[in-house]
Parts: C-alpha cells; sequence; structure tokens
C-alpha cells in the first residue's frame, strides 16, 4: 500500500458517525444522478463501492435492485450494514475487490476516485467486475473548487495552517486534470466506453457549527490538516472560517455553500 493509500486508511479511521453527520450529507446530492447514470433500477444487480454510510445502497435498494457493497473503513461497513440491511456489505479495498469478473450489472462510485492513490488502477477494477455492456458511474469534486467547497482551505491559509508531511498528495504519475475532460480520458484509458462527463452544482444548506464540526473531527484532507494544528492556529483558523463564512449565511442563519462536482459514466463495451 502506498503512502496516500495508508494515510487514507488512517483519516478514515472509526469516522464514519462524523462523516455521516457533516460530509456524508453533502455527498448524498448526487446518489440519485449516479443511480441514474448507472441504469440503476428494478432487477438490477449493482455494486456500491466505497459505500460510506450506505447511501447509495439504501436508494438501490429501493429502486428495487439487488445490492452489493463495500468500503474500506470499517466503522462504514459496521454503519452501512445496520442501515441497509438488505443489502450484502462487506470489507474491501481498492483496486482489488473481492468479486469475480463480469459479476455485476452496474457499479457505482460515489466520490471514492478522490480518495485511492491510484485513480486508474481503481477504475479498471471497477470495469473488471462489471458484466458484458454493464454500466460504471462515478463521481468526484471539480477542479478548481466552487466558492463553498473552498471555504474551510481558505480559513486554513489564512488562519497560517501548515500542510504537514503525513497528508500527501498524489504522485504526479497517477493525477489527473479534475474536470470533465480529464474524467473521461481516466474512464476512456480504463478500458471503458462511450464514457460521457457533467458538471453537477448546487448549494449545500447547513448549520455553520455542524459544518466546522466535521474538520474539527478530522473528516477530508482540510480535516486532517487541521488536526495537525497547534491550538492557536486552530483558533485562527476558526476565527478566519467565520468570517469567510459570513458571505455564505442566510436569513435564519445557515451557510448555503455553492459547490460542484463531476459525474461521469460509461460501459464496459
Amino acid at each position: 500500500m502506498g503512502d496516500f493509500d495508508a494515510f487514507e486508511r488512517e483519516a478514515w479511521a472509526g469516522r464514519a458517525e462524523a462523516y455521516a453527520r457533516s460530509f456524508g450529507l453533502l455527498c448524498a446530492h448526487t446518489v440519485p444522478m449516479l443511480l441514474d447514470a448507472a441504469g440503476v433500477g428494478a432487477g438490477v444487480r449493482v455494486l456500491d463501492v466505497g459505500t460510506g454510510p450506505g447511501t447509495a445502497a439504501a436508494l438501490a435498494v429501493r429502486r428495487g435492485a439487488e445490492v452489493f457493497a463495500v468500503d474500506a473503513e470499517p466503522s462504514m461497513v459496521e454503519r452501512a450494514a445496520r442501515a441497509v440491511p438488505e443489502a450484502r456489505v462487506q470489507h474491501a479495498l481498492l483496486p482489488e475487490l473481492p468479486f469475480a469478473d463480469g459479476e455485476f450489472d452496474a457499479v457505482v462510485a460515489n466520490f471514492v476516485v478522490n480518495h485511492v492513490g491510484r485513480p486508474a488502477a481503481a477504475l479498471a477494477e471497477l470495469r473488471r467486475v462489471a458484466g458484458p455492456g454493464g454500466r460504471v458511474a462515478v463521481t468526484i469534486w471539480s477542479a478548481p473548487p466552487a466558492p463553498g467547497q473552498a471555504l474551510v482551505d481558505q480559513a486554513l491559509r489564512a488562519g497560517g495552517a501548515v500542510r504537514p508531511p503525513s497528508v500527501p498528495t498524489l504522485d504526479a504519475e497517477d493525477d489527473f486534470p479534475r474536470t470533465e475532460e480529464g474524467l473521461t480520458g481516466l474512464l476512456t484509458a480504463a478500458g471503458l466506453a462511450g464514457a460521457r462527463c457533467t458538471t453537477v452544482r448546487w448549494d449545500h444548506v447547513v448549520d455553520p457549527e455542524v459544518w466546522w464540526a466535521g474538520r474539527a473531527a478530522g473528516i477530508a484532507t482540510s480535516g486532517q490538516i487541521l488536526l495537525a494544528q497547534p491550538p492557536g492556529v486552530v483558533a485562527e483558523v476558526r476565527r478566519h472560517y467565520d468570517e469567510l463564512a459570513a458571505q455564505f449565511r442566510t436569513a435564519d442563519g445557515a451557510l448555503s455553500l455553492p459547490h460542484s462536482a463531476l459525474l461521469a459514466w460509461a460501459t464496459t463495451s
């Protein structure tokens, strides 16, 4: 396991509940579109890779699909299994899934490709387990980020936070442009056919304390950077967060944070 994947395993360890209360609500927005892109409906045998709290698996079950789900983090597996007892949920890590070639009609991965050290290998594995004519659909965050996505990163910079060496970046040979063209190119390079991509934009409405609490619990890379700072810097980051968040406040005090993501889909043939 490379440094990036090892960091991801440590960063998410035991954080299923904190994720579900914060980022999980944000990431749920794209799930209906993701399942539509993969053609998930009644009778479809679908694999939800990186299921997290089981959001996509639950909706797939409600659509009448036969649902399998995996996650690399044991606390996510436990939570998803409780939340979606109709799905078969188990622990597994990309890019080595414990399934036979062509086992599924559809494979989905909601904000997962951005959490693996070898994105191309991960997509090739999703293709491998999808059957002839099967559909693969994925989402990732786009770059440059939308204003709401950038809020906490801006506060980190303004507060003087320093990215510690323990928070790695992808190796240059494994990275790719987080654009529609970049993601469709990655799917095509993984052996998928007819790759298409669209940008999804929405405003995530959230309590400012809930949004801060997710990062304070170490959720996402920015949360891991925040945890590595001394108390004085954390206090400065929080001060800047409150100041920067003012531009997104609604009349009732919530934040309305603009986000954008890439939704891409393709078939095995």
